[in-house]
């Protein structure tokens, strides 16, 4: 500013010309010639945004995808490299570095973030082979259109960092014990000490100064039966067994978010045991070695399988009330003729359970109450959201959990039909679920017909039973994406 004010007084108090401004200050007669004529007025800097995240879809996309995930909790939120995966298999053909600038400014104004510093120093440990570390972790699936509350038995080998996973339905002792057989099956060895914290599933009393962890009589024979060592964690410890704690979080944000559509709980084992062995393949941080070959090296000190598979099961003597009603699983159970006997044997595995008279004789055999235990996903709040925004319906996590038929039907091109058939589908959940809007969908389609104002030039008015099998790009069920 001091040299524009020196060039406008020049001019307008000394008369110079603007060849002898820019002779006697240096400049160019172009310069001079603007500064000392032209007015110079302040002017709003509008900065905008370039590149591909704001030029092209990219940025909407990504957009819609963060703003569905503030919605969530942060464990079932999706991650910079679970967006990045899920945008490479859309087309994009950006950097990694790109799209994490592009979410650093999206959350910029959004959230404010607690910075907190911590001066404690903490012992850096030193982890033996085949030593392992065990927890559980509860995730979420989909399954036959509803969430489902999975609880993951995790189990670590720190030297090698490897994991192992199993989905189970609950976390009680059957469940417990049945996820450590399947991993040691998995792993093909026994790790030699297993540290867990003190669930009440393996632990009756926790350490003090005074005594040692007593064990379950349950818990305790099973570690006799394959040879390992159970170490218990200190009471409110959780960093002694820090290593699955980690674990637990890398498995569900890496592989388990979004919520993936399942079969089954030994459908999802099975992907999660292809996605750690795929996993195994990185180099480790610090040993600059795959961890495949870690836990090769690790494998040599892992005892032998035992040669008698062992039973896990668990079995309890009930009574029946008036009705023939046992409490099993915080639910009432009806069981034909059990008001007949004094005693009845209940015999209960991981995921079904079978009831016994006296005599021995099976009255009842079913799958457990928590096996049927799902969610159902909130249908009327996403289609509303996606009414505000229906670009957003083919990029959205929740359009994978839609029936196949449902999801051509309001995936279509056209932002005008799509709203009105996503508003139609609004309206039919007030009295339906999904699962009934998709086995009765031609039959509610058809009564809607009437209800249109030109039914000849009706656009749904097609022949479904071709459009079935004309459905090349439907979604297959359970990939992990």
């Amino acid at each position: 500013m001091p040299e524009i004010n020196c060039i406008k007084l020049m001019r307008n108090e000394k008369s110079l010309s603007i060849n002898q401004i820019s002779k006697v200050l240096g400049v160019n007669w172009r310069t001079a010639k603007k500064y000392a004529d032209e007015d110079q007025l302040p002017e709003e800097k509008i900065s905008k945004k370039s590149g591909m995240m704001y030029t092209e879809k990219w940025g909407e996309i990504v957009g819609d995808w963060l703003w569905e995930d503030q919605k969530l909790k942060k464990k079932h939120r999706r991650t910079n490299k679970g967006i990045f995966a899920a945008l490479q298999e859309l087309g994009f053909k950006g950097s990694y570095r790109t799209l994490s600038y592009f979410i650093k400014d999206w959350h910029e104004g959004r959230e404010d973030i607690e910075e907190e510093t911590r001066n404690k120093n903490f012992e850096r440990l030193i982890h033996p082979p085949a030593e392992a570390q065990l927890d559980f972790g509860l995730m979420q699936a989909v399954q036959d259109g509803k969430y489902r509350d999975i609880h993951c038995l995790v189990m670590t080998l720190p030297f090698s960092n490897s994991a192992y996973a199993i989905a189970l339905p609950s976390e009680n002792q059957e469940c417990l014990l049945y996820g450590m057989k399947k991993i040691f099956e998995q792993l093909g060895g026994i790790p030699r000490k297993i540290r867990i914290d003190n669930m009440k599933t393996a632990v009756i009393k926790p350490r003090n100064r005074k005594e040692e962890t007593v064990f379950t009589d349950e818990f305790l024979q099973f570690s006799n039966h394959y040879g390992f060592e159970p170490q218990a964690c200190n009471p409110y410890s959780g960093n002694e067994k820090g290593n699955v704690e980690n674990k637990v979080g890398y498995v569900r944000y890496n592989f388990i978010t979004p919520a993936p559509v399942i079969e089954d709980l030994e459908h999802l084992t099975s992907l999660l045991e292809q996605k750690l062995t795929e996993d195994r393949k990185r180099i480790h941080y610090k040993k600059k070695v795959s961890l495949q070959e870690l836990l090769e090296e690790e494998c040599q000190y892992l005892s032998a399988l035992p040669e008698v598979d062992y039973p896990v099961f668990k079995e309890e003597r009930m009574k029946a009330n008036k009705y023939g009603e046992i409490h099993l699983d915080k639910v009432k159970v009806y069981v034909p003729r059990a008001y007949n006997y004094i005693n009845l044997s209940i015999v209960k595995y991981w995921d079904r359970f079978k009831v016994l008279s006296p005599h021995g004789e099976i009255l009842l055999e079913d799958n457990r109450p928590y096996m049927h235990r799902n969610r159902e996903i909130p249908w009327r709040s996403i289609l509303t959201s996606w009414l505000g925004k229906p670009r957003s319906v083919t990029y959205s996590r929740f359009s994978t959990y839609l029936p196949g038929r449902i999801y051509e039907y309001v995936s279509i091109s056209n932002l005008t039909i799509r709203k009105e058939r996503l508003n139609w589908i609004l309206n039919l959940l007030v009295t339906h679920e999904m699962s009934q809007i998709n086995e009765e969908f031609y039959e509610l389609l058809s009564s809607q017909t009437d209800a249109l104002k030109e039914p000849e030039s009706h656009p749904y008015d097609v022949d479904w039973d071709k459009y079935d099998q004309l459905q090349s790009n439907q979604k297959v069920e359970g990939e992990i994406k």
